[in-house]
């Protein structure tokens, strides 16, 4: 079962663990899997973005580069340049702050220079989906700006994700695991404090299928790393697959994942998340008010059954 932890970010501290925080996405991009395109104009991101604050997200999460499965994110040969990432982001996260600026904002990239950037603006976290792996100067920049840092795990880059070979359950937790921790290892090296450094196994990212509900199941296993952990399930393909019986065979669309999403986000509170990433946020919202709920009296449970013992 989850904890309590303060999350120290750039300019502030985020209470973890006594209520489930929201992480609204808002992608700027043509070619996200989830709603590509829809928000890649400065002015609808911004109006989208503030539209998902309003709806009670706790931290809205830019990004600006598809790490869908099968792109080239990561790479040498990237589709998205630094210099383009920051066009795209820099005038939705200001415009966005020049609205709200109590709103506090993450940056989804694994670039150093847009890290830079987007801190430098007024982003307080950054979000890098490969774990300080594939742009290592990056976690010198967060330390810098002592900034909140997620750091995920992923097993290769997204064109190798539908390639990987199938692990079982204990291999499965154990590469999650030995991951995360080094990713945890590197970024204390380069002097980013522990306590702001929030942990992401990586669901979907070189995970396939049915190694992610192994991976939800023992998502709580990952807590003995000794930081608070963020799940990002929304409309996530393996949900689709997982719905393809009531769907004619064919896997559910995007559009058609909304409910298995909060299903899955509600297992991932149960499992010890402290911070959902997800893309409809009002439902979110409402779902871990809920589950919650449930956590508070296995909690009740727990102490009435220690003081009677």
């Amino acid at each position: 079962m989850r904890g309590t932890a303060d999350w120290r970010l750039r300019t502030r501290t985020l209470e973890l663990g006594r209520r489930t925080l929201v992480m609204g996405v808002l992608n700027i991009t043509p070619d996200s899997f989830s709603d590509g395109g829809l928000f890649f104009s400065a002015e609808a991101a911004v109006a989208h973005g503030l539209k998902l604050i309003e709806e009670g997200a706790d931290i809205l999460d830019l990004g600006a580069e598809s790490t869908r499965p099968g792109s080239r994110s990561g790479g040498p040969d990237t589709a998205v340049s630094a210099d383009e990432e920051q066009a795209r982001l820099l005038p939705v996260l200001k415009e966005i702050l020049r609205a709200r600026p109590d709103a506090v904002l993450s940056v989804d990239t694994y670039k150093a220079a847009t890290a830079h950037a987007a801190l430098a603006a007024g982003a307080e976290i950054v979000n890098d989906v490969s774990g300080f792996s594939w742009d290592p100067s990056i976690a010198q920049v967060c330390a810098e700006f002592r900034a909140g840092v997620v750091l995920s795990h992923t097993r290769g880059r997204p064109e190798d994700w539908r390639s990987q070979p199938l692990l079982e359950s204990d291999a499965l937790l154990s590469t999650v695991r030995k991951g995360l921790a080094a990713s945890l290892a590197n970024a204390e090296r380069a002097g980013v404090p522990k306590d702001s450094i929030v942990l992401d196994p990586g669901y979907g990212f070189g995970k396939r299928f049915g190694e992610n509900y192994t991976l939800l199941a023992r998502q709580a296993e990952l807590l003995s790393l000794g930081r608070p952990l963020l799940a990002g399930l929304s409309r996530k393909s393996f949900l689709g697959h997982t719905l393809a019986p009531l769907f004619g065979g064919e896997a559910a669309s995007v559009t058609e994942r909304e409910n298995a999403s909060l299903a899955a986000m509600t297992a991932a509170i149960l499992n010890g998340a402290s911070i959902v990433r997800m893309h409809a946020v009002r439902p979110a919202v409402e779902a871990a008010r809920i589950a919650d709920a449930v956590l508070e009296q296995v909690g009740l449970q727990k102490v009435a059954l220690r003081n009677s013992a």
